[in-house]
């Protein structure tokens, strides 16, 4: 197993060869991840780590795969999606057109959610949804769009507390084990590769979503990251971030504006 001594050198060698740059990521956050990764491959050194990823590929993307934190379900925090519906969503209807970026897509959950909901208000069909991970294994799943249907119980109670207007299945196509999104709901979404750290703005958006992303940042490169969001709002835009986190510390908080302070939704003002 490695500690923070090693951390260092290994993070080090990761941004000079491959260029992912977690230098400014939680470090004992990373360390877990990382001990987690060596243990599951039988690994017990820092060299024997630094060798298998700079010379085997497949090993490579294993470990940003798991390095890299993706948790996400359907809905999660319903009452996240019924502020979004009754506070974003009225606004967002006066637009011809709609932009919405989902940073840290994990596996689409969150993608597709947001996606049933423009549906069902009427506002699917002119929205595109931009949906981005640092992760190839999240974004190659979130195209799939296949999900077990042992989680669907709790999917569908999540659906219903946020105001959902019919069924969840109606979205799905099911087999015994699996469900996969109807094809329909994945024409206006465009899943690809962005790594928040080293990569510009993406495209202007009315609407951001970045949940739970932030909190694996140090200080420094969560306000970086915001400054990125900043810059692709328009004025009078949208910024949804995690319960547990938050504009108030951050270069950018004086030109926005809270929206929902429970749900942490903000709207950027100059």
């Amino acid at each position: 197993m490695i500690d923070f001594n090693d951390l260092d050198e290994l993070l080090f060698t990761i941004q000079k060869q491959f260029d992912y740059d977690f230098s400014e990521y939680s470090k004992a956050s990373m360390l877990r991840r990382i001990n987690r990764f060596m243990e599951i491959n039988s690994m017990t050194t820092a060299v024997d780590l630094q060798f298998e990823l700079i010379n085997n590929p497949k090993i490579f993307k294993e470990f940003i795969n798991e390095i890299v934190v993706n948790v996400s379900e359907f809905f999660r925090d319903p009452s996240f999606y019924q502020s979004l519906t009754k506070n974003i969503f009225p606004y967002l209807d006066s637009y011809p057109k709609i932009n919405i970026w989902s940073a840290g897509c994990s596996f689409g959950e969150e993608t597709y959610s947001l996606a049933i909901l423009l549906k069902e208000t009427g506002m699917y069909d002119k929205t595109r949804l931009y949906a981005t991970d640092i992760s190839s294994n999240a974004i190659e799943k979130s195209k799939k769009g296949i999900y077990p249907n042992i989680n669907f119980k709790d999917y569908s109670k999540n659906y219903f507390e946020c105001g959902g207007q019919a069924s969840l299945n109606n979205y799905f196509i099911s087999d015994e084990k699996n469900s996969i999104i109807n094809s329909d709901f994945k024409k206006n979404i465009l899943f690809s590769n962005h790594n928040l750290v080293t990569d510009g703005v993406f495209k202007e958006c009315q609407l951001i979503l970045c949940r739970n992303v932030l909190i694996y940042f140090n200080d420094e490169l969560q306000n970086k990251v915001l400054k990125l969001f900043y810059d692709s709002l328009p004025i009078h835009g949208f910024l949804a971030l995690g319960k547990k986190e938050s504009l108030r510390f951050s270069s950018v908080y004086e030109n926005f504006k809270e929206i929902d302070r429970n749900e942490k939704i903000y709207q950027k003002i100059k």
